[in-house]
């Protein structure tokens, strides 16, 4: 593991008062841990005993561990102690660190070493694995400050050292801030003026408990979730196609607005499919774990990558519940925390008995999968059930007439000629052969009759007397051995369904377990669900389902081919058919085994009808009986049939088309779970169950272990590490930095929390409420720390830049999302729509082209403008103007905001279609809203952008670009038509186009303002 420089900072920072010559008690986890962190672990760390190193110093018994008469450390002994000795040793080749290593010491952790040592070498446990314990808040001098116990925390801190908390910003910036903040959104005009006009003393307070109560703060907590979820709209990978997992994000959105305890929305993430009688949404919800990048290529190992998926389960979950990088133990013991490699292989025991595929679908979803309807398919989907209903509550009401008419029927058929029916729903050819022989060399062409792919359900069905072991009975596809298409044939006697691209590596291919008999007739059918897995596959012989034996089930991409359909043929000249075929039908649907038993039934039904009906088999009344209904019924029974298999026909479309989410699935038998060597998949050794790092609380006793157990043991009050992580990344939506400033490292390596009480504090008033999200939002946004103006004063900015002990409000540029929803929301352009598949905004042509080979065909009309929560993302080539503002990538899970100032930001706010239009249509604002005088509509402007009205100076600036801008537009009409005509939007003609192009440049420069783009 790379060393983290930045806790040489931090370290500096937290031991300031030393530094400074102030006298102060030496702390382990503080001051000492750290040094040893950086610059002993490596070696006398958690894995020294796998190493052969027998000193440890990550642990009191290793440091005080009898040496051979000598010890590392002799508590209040500083000249005894081995330690010291080595790390001041004159020679070279026994100072340490070796000098190999080319880590040094400096002289002030030296000394601090030294005053630790004869201060009496407390060791204290790592602070993040002892239980959060509830502290009392401080007392401070400045008692009118605080509102709330956070403040008395920060506030005694900053009495400490001397400094004082700024003032409280002014209420235009506020309601800005904590508009941004809670909604991802910037106030209106009318919001701001409500605020500003509230004069009552809980003002702030409602207008915090009205943006918690928006639908638009669901949306705003999601995006972090969705990055740390690692979530996104394609698998990854070569071809990076498209998946459908929108409906779990859906889930995470309305969780947050309907303020799902975070215990339990941590259980349904992790193992909502164990919780007794799961609800729809708990099933979803396990699409947490399946957000992970999924390997379609046709060369890899599945095995490998089965490994790589639950690793990736491991190093997630780990990393946002429990701030751990737990993946560091995958190959050996981690090198600066308390888990093994053990450890970690038990950990990944939970997430390795899943029914997934370690080769992942090219296109679409890898089961497991579950049906998740959006609440307008579930009320459609009610209702037509009702009709179904209904429909067949008609049709039964008609039963007994229709029995009597049906067997004055029968007996009118007794004398009749022949009369043949076959199941007729969802026939798309039928080809009447006549008992054609066929003779091993030639084929019948049946023509482009029906054509399916990979997704559609399909029927095969056909009489045959076969006279060869091997041929082909019924083929769409190339007619070359082992080609692509669809091909139901017989090889050596067995009967075989085979759908392939190739014929080796990506095709579902099966064939029955027995031999079809020679020289008989024999009807066969063969049907395929779309569900692309061999399981999809169901192969009848003389109406019963036969076993099947899988030959191959990889396939991953379409078989369709612009061939006939061959009868007789297909596949090459080797798999000519000898034998008979007739009757050869293709369905559009997949027939049931009820229905292969009607088909099998050859006799005509007048001789059917001829027998008395206690002689006659189910399946002969049955197609009887159908056959009377679909054709020979009188119209009042024939339309309430009718009628009932149409809405029944119409419900399993329905079904069939909705949205599906790749979730979580135990199979039945616990597959083994291995520590693996190095961490290779194919290097498995010792066998290890189901647990939890020992270093932290156990599980509850009694309890089934499996993922339940885990999610449980994740919330449960006795663990040291999941509030506190949360509760700390919660501050670092409002701080731009968090309490520890390293969110995804809470270990030795990680940095020591600025205000360790205030974050117990926040943590065991996360866990006393009940979890309650929204009620922490609302503590942090309504303490006096929050609230303070950001303004950075020359002292502020050179003793703490960062930030750190909280002296000042926020003051950081908006996060990615942030930067064009403001654009979308000020301009007028914001679609707001919960939810619902993602879109595909405005992004520079050909740029998925170059990076992977697909087009990208952006949206029209609102799609456009929604949420850039909703903006369609594709791993390989994620949103180029989301990742100029620094979004995640969404490879892997991501906890940390990441925060730059390049120059491609600001040519992005000035050049892309985004904003050109969002100020073209924020100029029409201006010029429509803000009165008739230039200087109030820019006012107005400035104001939809940064919540306050512009300074004298600034309105001059701005009133000066104006009329330059308008003097140009107005002796270059083509120039400023050509402005105007940037994105989709439609122009308001009633307009002057001059003089709205002067004042869509005005707004773009407002848009580009530093003060625009971040939150202060």
């Amino acid at each position: 593991m790379l060393l983290n420089v930045h806790l040489v900072r931090a370290a500096w920072f937290v031991c300031a008062p030393l530094l400074l010559g102030q006298a102060a008690r030496v702390e382990f986890n503080r001051d000492i841990r750290p040094i040893l962190s950086d610059r002993c672990f490596n070696c006398h760390g958690p894995d020294a005993t796998v190493k052969g190193i027998k000193l440890r110093l990550d642990s009191e018994a290793g440091m005080l561990a009898d040496l051979g008469g000598r010890a590392a450390v002799v508590p209040g002994q500083a000249e005894k102690s081995e330690m010291l000795k080595r790390i001041t040793a004159e020679k070279a080749a026994v100072r340490m660190p070796p000098v190999h290593t080319g880590i040094k010491l400096s002289d002030r952790e030296i000394e601090l070493l030294r005053q630790w040592i004869a201060e009496g070498a407390v060791f204290q446990k790592h602070w993040s694995l002892a239980p959060p314990s509830r502290p009392d808040p401080p007392p401070v001098k400045l008692a009118i400050w605080p509102k709330n116990a956070i403040d008395h925390f920060v506030l005694a801190r900053l009495e400490r050292d001397g400094w004082k908390p700024s003032p409280e910003a002014d209420k235009a910036a506020l309601i800005r801030r904590v508009s941004l903040d809670l909604t991802g959104l910037p106030p209106t005009p009318a919001e701001i003026d409500a605020f500003l006009n509230d004069s009552s003393p809980n003002a702030y307070e409602k207008a915090v408990d009205r943006l918690l109560a928006s639908p638009r703060y669901g949306e705003r907590m999601a995006v972090r979730w969705l990055e740390a979820a690692r979530y996104a709209d394609t698998n990854g990978y070569q071809t990076d196609a498209e998946r459908s997992m929108w409906r779990w994000r859906d889930w995470v959105i309305h969780a947050f607005n309907r303020n799902l305890p975070f215990d339990q929305f941590t259980i349904d993430q992790i193992a909502g499919d164990l919780l007794p009688n799961p609800t729809r949404d708990q099933i979803i919800a396990t699409g947490f774990n399946r957000n992970h990048r999924g390997n379609g290529e046709g060369g890899i190992i599945p095995e490998e990558y089965l490994v790589e998926y639950v690793a990736d389960r491991v190093e997630t979950m780990s990393t946002v519940f429990l701030g751990t990088t737990m993946g560091c133990a995958r190959c050996h013991n981690h090198k600066y925390d308390p888990f093994t490699q053990k450890d970690y292989y038990q950990l990944f025991a939970y997430f390795n008995n899943i029914a997934e595929r370690g080769r992942y679908f090219k296109y679409g979803n890898t089961p497991p999968v579950t049906p998740a309807p959006t609440p307008e398919q579930e009320a459609k989907l009610e209702e037509i059930e009702r009709q179904v209903a209904a429909a067949e509550r008609r049709f039964r009401a008609l039963e007994e007439p229709s029995r009597l008419e049906q067997a004055k029927w029968e007996k009118s058929l007794a004398g009749a000629a022949s009369v043949n029916w076959a199941v007729s729903r969802g026939l798309a050819a039928h080809v009447p052969l006549g008992r054609k022989q066929f003779d091993g060399q030639q084929f019948h062409n049946a023509g482009k009759l029906a054509e399916f792919g990979f997704y559609s359900p399909f029927t095969i069905s056909a009489w045959i007397h076969p006279q060869a072991p091997t041929g082909a009975i019924v083929t769409r596809a190339k007619d070359v051995l082992e080609e692509t298409g669809i091909l139901l044939m017989m090889q050596d006697g067995k009967m075989q369904l085979n759908l392939a691209l190739r014929w080796l590596d990506d095709a579902l291919r099966v064939e029955t377990e027995k031999s079809v008999p020679l020289n008989e007739w024999h009807h066969v059918m063969a049907t395929y669900d779309g569900s692309r897995v061999a399981e999809g596959i169901h192969i009848f012989l003389d109406g019963k389902e036969q076993p099947l034996k899988i030959i191959l089930d990889e396939l991953n991409q379409d078989f369709r081919v612009n061939e006939p359909w061959r009868i007789g043929g297909g596949g090459g000249p080797e798999l000519r058919y000898k034998g008979l075929i007739d009757e050869v039908r293709i369905y559009s649907r997949t027939l049931s085994g009820s229905e292969a038993e009607l088909l099998a039934l050859r006799q005509p039904l007048n001789r059917t009808a001829s027998a008395p009906a206690n002689e006659r088999s189910k399946a002969e009344q049955a197609k009887l009986r159908l056959a009377f209904l679909e054709e020979h019924a009188e119209a009042e029974i024939r339309g309430a049939w009718k009628e009932w298999r149409d809405l029944v026909e119409k419900r399993d479309k329905l079904v069939a088309g909705l949205p599906t989410v790749m979730v979580m699935q135990e199979i039945e038998k616990p597959r083994d779970a291995y520590l693996l060597i190095r961490g290779a998949y194919d290097k498995p050794g010792e066998k290890v169950g189901r647990n939890v790092p020992a270093s932290l609380h156990p599980l509850t006793s009694g309890v089934p272990g499996n993922r339940l157990a885990l999610a449980k043991w994740l919330v449960d009050r006795a663990n040291p590490l999941t509030a506190r992580v949360i509760a700390n990344r919660f501050w670092v939506m409002y701080f731009g930095i968090g309490l520890v400033k390293t969110v995804e490292d809470f270990g030795a390596q990680g940095d020591w929390p600025s205000h360790p009480d205030l974050l117990d504090w926040l943590a065991t008033e996360f866990l006393g409420s009940g979890w309650d999200v929204k009620a922490l939002q609302k503590t942090i946004v309504m303490s006096a720390t929050y609230r303070q103006t950001s303004r950075v004063t020359p002292e502020l900015a050179q003793k703490d830049p960062e930030n750190r002990l909280l002296a000042r409000g926020p003051r950081v540029r908006l996060s990615a999302e942030m930067v064009r929803d403001q654009a979308l929301a000020v301009s007028g352009l914001l679609v707001e729509k919960i939810g619902g598949p993602s879109v595909k905004p405005y992004q520079p042509a050909g740029l998925w082209k170059e990076l992977s080979g697909a087009d990208y065909h952006r949206d029209k009309g609102e799609d456009l403008y929604r949420r850039s929560l909703y903006t369609f993302w594709k791993r390989t080539a994620p949103p180029p103007a989301m990742m100029n503002f620094d979004a995640s990538s969404r490879e892997t899970c991501i906890v940390r905001e990441n925060r730059t100032n390049t120059p491609l930001q600001a040519l992005n706010l000035m050049n892309d279609v985004t904003y050109l239009e969002a100020a073209r249509k924020m100029a029409e604002r201006m010029m429509r809203e803000g009165g008739s005088e230039p200087a109030g509509r820019i006012a107005f402007g400035f104001r939809l952008a940064t919540a306050r009205h512009p300074k004298p100076n600034e309105a001059g600036l701005l009133a000066d670009s104006f009329r330059n801008q308008l003097d140009y537009y107005q002796t270059d009409r083509e120039a400023a038509l050509k402005f105007l005509s940037q994105g989709d939007s439609p122009r308001d003609e009633k307009l002057d186009a001059s003089e709205l192009a002067a004042y869509a440049a005005v707004a773009s420069l407002i848009l580009n303002l530093d003060e625009t783009v971040t939150k202060q």
